[in-house]
């Protein structure tokens, strides 16, 4: 959770960055990528005798994010989603619409009519998107929220021709190379996965394994929902929300890590995203939420 847009249009002047329209939640963070590009191994030819396999770059690009009125976010499939499934919107639980869900709070299948501007691959608004429901949204564990879209993946992908981001099933590593795009600042930032905390504090919130950028991620308001993308798969692996702002301890803006022993670190300036892989555990058919399937480990209410 970051300061709010106010604050973040005053550092962007200030260093005459560009900046996008609209407003922000008082939540909000995302990763300064400057490199579009990742790199994908080609197996070499047989006949090249210890030849180094060539790399071929991969662009990261702004095609199935999403810009909301205060936050960032993305079109995503789970690994078992199929193409006549309602679409799914995820960004952060303190995007929500109806104000951040307080420590413990989960909300399941409950009516929405929220809109989303679907991006193109050059940030351009190519759709509005509506959601029917949020299926599910925490601030407990994790920051998140999933909606329900009235569209499905094929209509999404024949009317605009946009492939929603897939969700990754996996746990992410220390090291990898992420890329965090913003819909809503229009702007892709790039770091590296710096380690993963046991425990980050912030005000009344606490959330589990989150992981840590490299501090090569500088973050502002209005980024908070960006989808992290691990270059060397494609998929969303992390979602951005939070980063200390001023090296306060366990506040608001200012997280805290916390180790198994209790030990509270503080890292000024160092930015966070919760981890989504345990997400794809909790859908089953339809893209519906199932709280009790084997594997799922999200809040219940």
């Amino acid at each position: 959770m970051r300061r709010p847009l106010v604050g973040a249009l005053a550092t962007l002047l200030l260093t005459g960055a560009t900046v996008g329209v609209g407003t922000t939640s008082a939540f909000a963070t995302s990763q300064e990528k400057t490199d579009s590009k990742a790199a994908l191994a080609v197996t070499a030819p047989a006949d090249a005798p210890a030849a180094q396999a060539a790399v071929k770059p991969k662009a990261v690009d702004f095609a199935g994010t999403i810009a909301l009125s205060n936050c960032s976010g993305s079109l995503i499939r789970m690994p078992n989603s199929a193409d006549n499934d309602p679409a799914l919107v995820m960004t952060n639980g303190h995007c929500l619409e109806s104000g951040m869900p307080g420590p413990g709070e989960v909300v399941t299948d409950k009516p929405s009519s929220r809109t989303f501007s679907l991006l193109n691959s050059t940030a351009g608004k190519v759709a509005t998107l509506r959601a029917t429901k949020i299926s599910y949204a925490t601030m407990t564990d994790t920051d998140v929220t999933l909606y329900e879209t009235n569209t499905t993946y094929a209509q999404i992908k024949q009317r605009y021709n946009i492939n929603a981001l897939s969700l990754s099933g996996d746990h992410p590593t220390a090291g990898s190379a992420i890329k965090v795009v913003s819909g809503y600042w229009k702007r892709i930032y790039s770091c590296n996965s710096d380690a993963f905390v046991y425990r980050l504090k912030e005000g009344e919130w606490t959330w589990k394994d989150s992981l840590r950028y490299t501090s090569a991620c500088n973050t502002i308001g209005g980024t908070s929902g960006s989808p992290v993308i691990d270059v060397n798969s494609g998929k969303v692996v992390a979602i951005n929300n939070t980063g200390n702002e001023s090296g306060e301890r366990c506040t608001v803006n200012n997280p805290c890590e916390v180790d198994e022993k209790g030990q509270v670190t503080v890292r000024k300036g160092i930015n966070y995203a919760q981890q989504t892989y345990q997400i794809t555990k909790c859908f089953g058919t339809g893209n519906k939420i199932d709280l009790g399937l084997p594997g799922c480990t999200l809040p219940k209410p």
